[in-house]
């Protein structure tokens, strides 16, 4: 048995009848990378090595369920093992890899088999896999489940790869009558394409490319899918909800008792349109960032609950597909780079808005675990669960450079951008993978539904 205790004037644990767990000294014993115990320095009677952090916020880490990690196949845009380093520095000690923009994407059983053997040698946290549905593959979806993908995603607009093409609502309706029977979520990126006007002629500017895709887009698509999900009980997730008009179509949804969940992204709770210049094609993303009024009811989502969670969507890619010298918005890539420092971002904006450490915790921990259902892990400091924990300053600021990313490439809207919080150190089941700028691993390993 290995063993050892962590001890802190500031653990994050949680409070009796509370939603939201909250500061108080302890020691946590750790043992075989688990929690074996959550006591007081009175009441300890570990004798062991002891790591004392002090003042430093001991919480449960960062569980990320949409990155995508590009390998096999496009391991120029991103890779397994820079994006779990990358993670690894900003306290992620869970992430899932979406379907796409791998090639093959993980829409048939072989295709998952050569992303568990590649992660298998190269991640530094651990890690689960979404299956995708796209036409043709209804047969593959039990085999996925049965070899493991803890559910499936599907595009209700173009993907943007051709390799993942947009399901119809047929082949939705279809896929969630066999996801229902095995109680997986399906991820749906929820956008209806359909002609509009658009006032500003210049691909330059920001506001072209938020005039081509508009909220509407968002909110048909939803309650669409909302529909759908009634029709069929299947769990339904709608991920990266930019639109805040359809905020009342999901509550409305949930007030029924619909199994209907969303996520939202750092990026549409802390950029705004307003504030992007012409050419900023690192801004581009789909849907695309909305401007203030948008992202202040995005927040109130989250507040009163309707929105479920919060989480980084990186999608990054070369610099030379953002389009960086010619700023042509209709071209670049979309997708935003920021799984690393999606701890920061967003407890800079928490701070300026009220939001306690409780939240962060509930938002980026917490309620993605659950979602995600699988074993030893419940994203709470718990006896008994994986010692998945980051230390970390709240209060110690940092202005983000190019030298500090880990990411495969440099390009990320938050460059430049002075930040409230620095993770001092990373454990994953007990492991040490990040401690004061190192890495040490690679020690993932996948997650399993229960």
């Amino acid at each position: 048995m290995t063993s050892f205790a962590i001890k802190s004037r500031s653990v994050l644990l949680p409070e009796s009848g509370q939603s939201l767990a909250s500061l108080r000294p302890a020691i946590l014993v750790v043992v075989d990378g688990k929690i074996h115990q959550v006591t007081t320095e009175k009441e300890s009677k570990f004798s062991g090595g002891i790591i004392d952090v002090g003042d430093l916020v001991v919480m449960p880490g960062i569980c990320d369920t949409h990155v995508h990690m590009n390998e096999p196949g496009r391991t120029e845009w991103e890779g397994i093992r820079t994006a779990t380093q990358a993670a690894a520095a900003g306290g992620i000690t869970t992430l899932v890899d979406m379907p796409l923009n791998s090639i093959p994407p993980t829409t048939h059983v072989e295709a998952l088999k050569l992303k568990r053997s590649s992660a298998g040698k190269t991640a530094y946290v651990d890690y689960g896999f979404w299956g995708g549905v796209i036409p043709g593959n209804l047969s593959d979806l039990e085999p996925l489940i049965s070899h493991g993908v803890l559910g499936f995603k599907a595009f209700m607009i173009d993907s943007g790869v051709s390799e993942f093409p947009m399901a119809s609502q047929e082949v939705i309706r279809e896929s969630l009558k066999i996801l229902a029977k095995h109680q997986v979520p399906l991820l749906v990126h929820a956008e209806f394409e359909s002609p509009v006007k658009v006032n500003d002629p210049s691909v330059r500017s920001y506001r072209h490319y938020l005039e081509s895709r508009p909220s509407y887009w968002e909110v048909e698509a939803i309650q669409q899918i909302i529909r759908v999900a009634q029709e069929t009980g299947a769990r339904v997730h709608i991920v990266h909800l930019s639109a805040a008009e359809a905020i009342k179509e999901i509550q409305e949804a949930k007030k029924k008792g619909l199994p209907v969940s969303v996520e939202t992204c750092p990026h549409y709770l802390t950029l705004k349109a307003e504030e992007i210049s012409e050419g900023e094609t690192h801004f581009k993303c789909a849907p695309p960032i909305r401007n203030e009024k948008n992202q202040n009811l995005l927040w109130d989502g989250l507040k009163n609950g309707v929105i479920d969670f919060i989480v980084s969507d990186h999608s990054p890619c070369t610099p030379q597909l953002k389009n960086l010298e010619s700023g042509n918005f209709d071209t670049a890539w979309g997708g935003i780079a920021g799984l690393q420092f999606s701890l920061p971002v967003i407890w800079t904006e928490m701070k300026s808005r009220g939001f306690s450490l409780g939240h962060l915790s509930l938002w980026m921990s917490q309620l993605t675990t659950e979602f995600l259902m699988i074993e030893g892990k419940t994203g709470r400091i718990e006896e008994g669960c994986d010692a998945d924990l980051v230390v970390w300053d709240p209060n110690e600021t940092f202005t983000l450079k190019e030298s500090q990313i880990l990411h495969r490439h440099k390009v990320t809207p938050y460059l430049g951008k002075k930040l409230s919080g620095v993770v001092k150190m990373t454990f994953v089941r007990g492991q040490k993978v990040y401690d004061e700028g190192q890495l040490k691993g690679p020690v993932g390993l996948e997650v399993k539904r229960k």
